[in-house]
């Protein structure tokens, strides 16, 4: 567990599983879904494809702030149509890479065409406080050791 791994070993740990929503359903939908799973975006998918991806940001910027009504505004109207996305050989240390310098905190992880599931800034420092966490575990042991023969 170390910020070389890669994004596959992480989605294996958290779980795979997919949020999406289509394109037509409401935001007010899309945010309840959001609350209920206690998650910050979710993914905009038709026929396993996937168009865009809704995250609060998108909702206080292009509801809120335009004087908008989330029961009256379909998804596709205010989703992020540009999605980045990577794929599951990617690092932990890379995907922390591409969101800083994308300022997004989801980043939606591809096996081709198909989405087999979606990484969080959150994710990631759970994944590299782990990492370091197991390893201070090592070097105890390892100290311990050496001072015991």
């Amino acid at each position: 567990m170390h910020e070389n791994a890669k994004l596959g070993a992480v989605l294996s740990a958290k779980g795979g599983s997919i949020i999406a929503v289509a394109p037509r359903s409401t935001v007010y939908d899309a945010i309840a879904l959001m609350a209920d799973k206690g998650i910050g975006a979710v993914l905009v998918m038709e026929e396993g494809r996937l168009l865009g991806i809704l995250s609060e940001r998108d909702y206080t910027r292009k509801v809120i702030l335009m004087g908008r009504h989330s029961p009256e505004t379909f998804v596709d109207e205010i989703m992020t149509q540009r999605v980045i996305t990577t794929t599951a050989e990617e690092t932990v240390e890379g995907a922390m890479r591409i969101m800083t310098e994308n300022r997004i905190r989801h980043l939606p992880v591809m096996d081709g065409s198909r989405v087999i599931g979606v990484v969080s800034v959150g994710d990631l420092v759970k994944w590299v406080i782990s990492a370091h966490e197991e390893t201070i575990a090592h070097l105890r042991h390892y100290i311990a050791g050496g001072y015991m023969t």
